[in-house]
């Protein structure tokens, strides 16, 4: 599209008959002439997609490893790995910014999962706590409401 932009630029075509032959925006047509002005048919050529920024294989292998040795390593305070943590550390180490959710896919792609920590008190006693729901929980939970018709009106006695 941007050649065709060219030989109408050769032509002496105006950029608002561009765009519109083209189907693009005006201020498109009007940077693709200023960079054919400025650097000839290679200033308008495309430089592709940006896409997301890639690891290679030993930067992904590296990342591993550091993942390995934990976060307490790395300068945090507890041992728990968070996206927002790696996409720091991968900035740290290989001076690459991924977002969040590509630190994600990113990890997802490559056979990661995330996992959460179970919270649980230290000295959580699991029998303790069965004998508690089947015992006690029934004795002090409240009874249920009676399934008499209601009335959700202010004014009827019944419904105070």
């Amino acid at each position: 599209m941007r050649l065709q932009a060219v030989e109408r630029f050769e032509g002496g075509q105006k950029n608002r008959e561009i765009a519109a032959v083209l189907r693009v925006s005006e201020r498109s047509v009007e940077r693709w002439r200023r960079q054919w002005r400025e650097r000839g048919e290679a200033g308008v050529l495309s430089k592709g997609s940006p896409g997301r920024p890639r690891l290679s294989a030993a930067q992904i292998a590296r990342l591993e490893r550091e993942l390995e040795r934990g976060p307490l390593v790395h300068g945090w305070a507890d041992q728990r790995w968070t996206l927002a943590r790696i996409k720091t550390l991968i900035g740290r180490l290989f001076h690459v910014s991924y977002t969040v959710e590509g630190t994600w896919l990113l990890l997802k792609r490559h056979g990661w999962s995330w996992q959460q920590p179970a919270r649980r008190a230290i000295g959580r006693d699991d029998a303790a706590v069965e004998v508690w729901k089947k015992e006690t929980w029934p004795r002090v939970r409240p009874s249920r409401r009676s399934a008499t018709p209601g009335s959700s009106s202010r004014t009827k006695p019944g419904s105070r």
